[in-house]
Formats: structure tokens, C-alpha cells, sequence
């Protein structure tokens, strides 16, 4: 079975920096950080790029985001709407 690894653990395995990441990817800082922190869900084009900077396939890489969403705004559903 194929287990799958988060682009970080990609990154720890073959002992690669962001910055060089950033390089082999030609992505953006910020869209690659919040992908390496599992903030934010790349799209199709992104997973390719990144995948074929670490020398993978899309499917070896456990994509998504992982972060738990957190109300901010309003008062939660069980007050109905916010003011």
C-alpha cells in the first residue's frame, strides 16, 4: 500500500528548504507556505508544479487543508442571524 506524505514530510525526506521550493515551483511564497502549513488547498496546477519540483507524482502527496475552522464573525448558530 502506498502511504501517502504531506508536502512538509516531502520536503524533510529529501532535506529541500522553502526557499528552493519556491525555486524548482515557481509558485509564490505565501501560496506555498500556507500549502507546506496545511492552510490552504492547492489547485490542480499547484499540486503538479509542486509535485514535479519534488520529483513525485500528485498522488504520493496527501493534499488538503488540515487547519480547523474557527467562527469569528457573529455570535455562532445558535443565536440565529448576527446583528
Amino acid at each position: 500500500m502506498n502511504s501517502r506524505k504531506t508536502l512538509a514530510e516531502c520536503m524533510h525526506e529529501q532535506d529541500l528548504t522553502l526557499q528552493s521550493l519556491l525555486h524548482r515551483s515557481g509558485l509564490q511564497k505565501k501560496v506555498v507556505e500556507a500549502i507546506v502549513h496545511d492552510r490552504y488547498t492547492p489547485s490542480p496546477e499547484q499540486r503538479q508544479r509542486l509535485a514535479a519540483a519534488l520529483g513525485v507524482t500528485v498522488a504520493d502527496i496527501a493534499w488538503g487543508n488540515r487547519q480547523q475552522v474557527e467562527h469569528i464573525y457573529g455570535h455562532g448558530p445558535q443565536f440565529g442571524r448576527s446583528p
